[in-house]
């Protein structure tokens, strides 16, 4: 509510048109888009208001929606922050020499983008390393390849730091200034890389097509005696539609088995509850310590290169860890509860959204696209084998700015609806 009526004010500072009763011009909206995205990503507000103001313009007509969906992706991709379009070593923050990435692969019309995440741990950690290792897979499989190096050198170093949401960023901007699809987006990684395109993978399970880690695993956890109990929540569960090779020698000293050997327990654990988990292999050896697969990277990347995202997923599952990891697939939940797992599937045939949870969500969406949902059909949200809403979808602009993304374009949603 406090949110609400702070974008209301702000409209009616910024769009004095908001008081009038005649519908927008198309010369209106085009110079509200231009206001929209000359703002700075993180003016909330501001941007809130003016997608409320659009939620008059109705895109029901293919014609309408094309239109408007073009001058977005348009004006988007213009405001967007870009890479360099050239192979090199580069500071994200080059005043401050800070965010040290490598571009390789590639980078003539790429046909996937690869994130390479290097070993490391407390004050160790190179992205030369990975370069070294997947550069040339990536170039072989046609892929373009970014290795960017934590910010932090801790033994979480890509969850520590930033790390994380910076290396979204480099996903968003690589996908931009390469023009990739973003249904081609590949992660691996070798010993604490492993552990990042494990987590990272999971965190954003609806970004990737597939992952690849290389004996690194998720954090365990171990009671008081010593013994491996559980891994880190906000990982296997979000995993269930993404597709996975798990490579780990039986024989290695510095990463033992028994991590991602847990994660395969896991991943029966879920699999047997929500079903899934049809492309995940584990690649077990003996005779590799901590070295690289026979064949090197390339041999763990073949194993992937041909899987795809599919944005679309009609069955998901998802447990939360990220505050500002705020959408999943076609939910959107503005205030996530860490931990919650949440079983949501679509029922194509009866336009019904069916949602299990032992908690509330409270402020929980159901974001409504064309590309799965019949807008000709009211749409009925079930949670917890009870009815709690029902809707006739009607599809407008203010929706489709508000969840479009200049680096993710196959997915856009016009309408959503409210779990309460």
């Amino acid at each position: 509510m406090i949110r609400l009526l702070t974008a209301l004010a702000v409209l009616s500072f910024c769009l004095p048109c908001a008081a009038q009763s005649k519908p927008l011009t198309t010369s209106q909206i085009k110079k509200t888009l231009v206001q929209y995205f000359e703002l700075d990503e993180t003016a909330d507000d501001e941007r809130f208001a003016i997608c409320l103001k659009l939620q008059d313009v109705d895109l029901s007509k293919a014609s309408i929606y094309k239109k408007w969906l073009k001058i977005i992706s348009k004006s988007s991709a213009k405001a967007a922050a870009v890479l360099p379009k050239a192979k090199g070593e580069y500071f994200f923050w080059e005043n401050s020499q800070r965010g040290f990435y490598i571009i390789g692969g590639e980078t003539i019309k790429p046909k996937g983008l690869l994130i390479g995440m290097h070993g490391g741990g407390v004050g160790s950690g190179d992205a030369h390393a990975s370069a070294g290792s997947m550069r040339s897979a990536a170039k072989e499989l046609g892929w373009l390849a970014i290795f960017p190096e934590v910010i932090e050198k801790t033994e979480r170093g890509w969850t520590d730091s930033g790390t994380e949401e910076w290396v979204l960023q480099l996903i968003d901007m690589a996908i931009i200034t390469y023009d990739i699809d973003p249904d081609h987006v590949y992660l691996s990684g070798h010993s604490m890389g492993g552990y990042g395109s494990w987590t990272l993978g999971a965190h954003h399970a609806d970004r990737v097509a597939a992952l690849a880690p290389s004996a690194g695993a998720p954090t365990p956890v171990y009671d008081y005696e010593g013994n491996l109990i559980e891994i880190q929540s906000g990982v296997v569960a979000n995993l269930r539609n993404t597709p996975m090779v798990v490579f780990q020698s039986t024989d290695d000293p510095r990463v033992p088995p028994d991590a991602n050997q847990a994660a395969v327990k896991e991943v029966a654990k879920f699999k047997k509850r929500f079903g899934g988990y049809a492309d995940f292999t584990y690649w077990e050896v003996t005779d590799r310590q901590h070295g690289y697969p026979e064949g090197g990277m390339l041999a763990l990347l073949n194993k992937i290169k041909d899987f795809k995202r599919d944005v679309h997923q009609t069955h998901i599952v998802w447990q939360p860890t990220l505050d500002w990891k705020t959408q999943f697939f076609w939910l959107y939940w503005p205030k996530p509860v860490a931990n919650v797992i949440i079983e949501a599937e679509f029922n194509k045939t009866t336009n019904t959204f069916v949602i299990t949870s032992d908690a509330a969500l409270t402020g929980l969406e159901i974001l409504l696209s064309q590309q799965m949902v019949d807008f000709s059909r009211e749409v009925i949200v079930e949670f917890n084998g009870s009815e709690v809403a029902r809707k006739q979808p009607l599809s407008n602009l203010g929706y489709l700015l508000q969840f479009y993304s200049a680096s993710d374009a196959q997915r856009t949603y016009t309408d959503t609806v409210k779990l309460h």
